[in-house]
């Protein structure tokens, strides 16, 4: 997002700011789950986020399963469509409930961390840059199975370079957004 402090940008950061740790200190991961506050819900956020990186490890791995010769093209482009399918509306409606409903309820309660949802808000405007990014790459490797195109791989290596430079920016915000999120639920005893 434009204005943003550098270092807050989501390509560019390696972590959540001293600032918004605080209650991290209190509550570190390693105590998430044992914790008496640690619901169901809680437990069921942290799950989508697992299935996040594990649909996005399964996509990797099949492209470049592709790319050296252990898939056939139809096949792979019937994958490719169902995971990414699958990985984008997931991941787009996992931060619209995020944005309208929990994000404001977690600032309110927490308000000296309200900027620390504000930069996560921040994080889904950016990582809509690289869906439509991937979406487009898929797009193109669809179009050229279909039409039994010669440059095949070639959209398929752009798929990868997309998909490479997709999992990191994920993953910071993933691991951001459980380190203060998850405090806050534990701190707070919300129920949601």
């Amino acid at each position: 997002m434009k204005g943003r402090k550098t270092g807050e940008r989501l390509e560019e950061r390696e972590g959540l700011p001293d600032a918004l740790r605080y209650l991290l200190a209190r509550y570190p991961r390693d105590l998430w789950q044992g914790h008496g506050n640690f619901d169901g819900l809680t437990r069921f956020w942290l799950e989508r986020h697992m299935m996040f990186r594990q649909v996005l490890g399964e996509w990797r791995a099949e492209t470049r399963q592709f790319l050296d010769g252990g898939i056939e093209a139809r096949r792979f482009a019937g994958r490719s469509a169902q995971l990414g399918g699958f990985l984008i509306n997931q991941l787009h409606g996992h931060h619209q409930i995020e944005d309208a409903h929990y994000f404001p309820e977690l600032s309110r309660a927490e308000p000296r961390l309200a900027g620390g949802f504000e930069l996560l808000d921040g994080d889904h405007h950016a990582l809509d840059g690289h869906l439509h990014a991937l979406a487009d790459a898929t797009n193109a490797l669809l179009r050229g199975v279909d039409a039994r195109a010669k440059g095949t791989r070639a959209l398929a290596g752009a798929l990868e370079a997309q998909l490479a430079g997709f999992a990191p920016f994920l993953e910071r915000h993933l691991i951001d957004e459980e380190e203060l999120v998850v405090p806050v639920i534990l701190h707070h005893a919300l129920r949601f």
